[in-house]
């Protein structure tokens, strides 16, 4: 089997790449290396690529998602596409709007007309995220608890796949991501691209260079053990919850391996798994007896307080569920981060 990956130098693509070259797949990556640029951020970019060098079945290509005529060269061969490569964070969005769409949406009308103009008829894993929801999600009513809020008891394991999407603020990020959503949805229906839309909540794991914007849970570790301040926007009682990447990628694994032609799946850590901001604090207090100074700010536009997957659909359609804990999770992401603390801007 052949595969290509989007955002292959990411730290999602990273892992699917590594993943099916170990089980013995001819892996082909695409990353043009521009997140500390959409970011604004100085982030070591070339870590996971030359990580991936080490891989003699992994083929990588420097290339950008909006260049259709690299995607349609690669794809032809391939019988697989996870589609990692994004403007990820929220804030970049509201500041730079364009870019934002010209990557999540116009990039990924490449990847579906690339696909749909291959003779090897590719499945197509997308990474979505749960912010197609929207603000939508803010008018599920919630309790405060001491460290967290909840959910009301209707939606006490979490945000289904039926959750409207409409008559909400989005933010550019989510309207981009949502738009991609729907057209991979539509191809799957009217070309028959066979087609798993994952909706992604807060995913970490190794080989995650988060910052503030993006990757909340690395960073706070990164911040953690680096002795960096931190800045959290509201109250840090905010909860979401959170999947260890080995878990998502036995996700996207599972689809490959069922006879399901088009689906979309809310996926992440689901009720059993949630953790809010001054929770993971006090977690990685424990687990590095270091705490880093913490000032609090306004909240953020279009924010949740609580964002929890209801996982119920894809546990029942691919019999999967989270294997690795927050407990368990955190900990080997801050080994991992430990490790490589040299790696890490400071």
């Amino acid at each position: 089997m052949k595969i290509l990956v989007t955002g292959g130098a990411g730290f999602i693509g990273s892992n699917v790449a590594e993943y099916y070259a170990k089980k013995g797949f001819d892996v082909t990556c695409i990353d043009d290396f521009s997140r500390g640029q959409l970011l604004k951020r100085d982030i070591n970019t070339e870590f996971n690529w030359d990580y991936l060098k080490g891989f003699k079945n992994i083929k990588l290509i420097k290339g950008d998602v909006r260049d259709f005529q690299i995607l349609k060269a690669e794809i032809k061969d391939v019988d697989v596409i996870v589609h990692t490569a994004a403007q990820t964070a929220v804030t970049t969005s509201i500041q730079d709007p364009r870019t934002d769409f010209e990557v999540n949406l116009s990039g990924t009308f490449n990847v579906l007309e690339a696909a749909r103009l291959s003779n090897r008829n590719p499945a197509l894993i997308y990474c979505s995220t749960n912010k197609v929801y929207g603000n939508n999600v803010n008018n599920i009513e919630v309790q405060e608890k001491a460290t967290r809020y909840v959910f009301e008891d209707k939606f006490k394991n979490g945000v289904p796949e039926s959750f409207s999407i409409d008559l909400c603020e989005h933010t550019p990020y989510g309207c981009s991501k949502l738009a991609a959503d729907l057209y991979i949805q539509d191809y799957g229906h009217l070309y028959g691209l066979r087609s798993g839309v994952f909706r992604m909540s807060c995913i970490y794991g190794p080989r995650q260079f988060g910052v503030e914007d993006q990757g909340w849970v690395a960073w706070f570790i990164i911040a953690t053990l680096l002795h960096n301040p931190i800045n959290i926007y509201g109250d840090g009682k905010q909860i979401r919850d959170i999947l260890y990447v080995s878990d998502l990628i036995n996700a996207y694994d599972s689809f490959i391996n069922s006879g399901i032609r088009q689906d979309v799946f809310n996926v992440g850590g689901g009720s059993n798994n949630t953790i809010s901001l001054l929770e993971l604090l006090n977690m990685l207090e424990k687990i590095t007896g270091k705490r880093s100074k913490v000032s609090f700010g306004d909240w953020r536009q279009s924010d949740q307080k609580v964002y929890v997957s209801n996982i119920s659909k894809i546990r029942e359609k691919l019999n999967w569920v989270p294997k690795i804990s927050p407990e368990i999770g955190v900990r080997k992401l801050t080994e991992w981060i430990s490790g490589n603390k040299d790696k890490f801007d400071t």
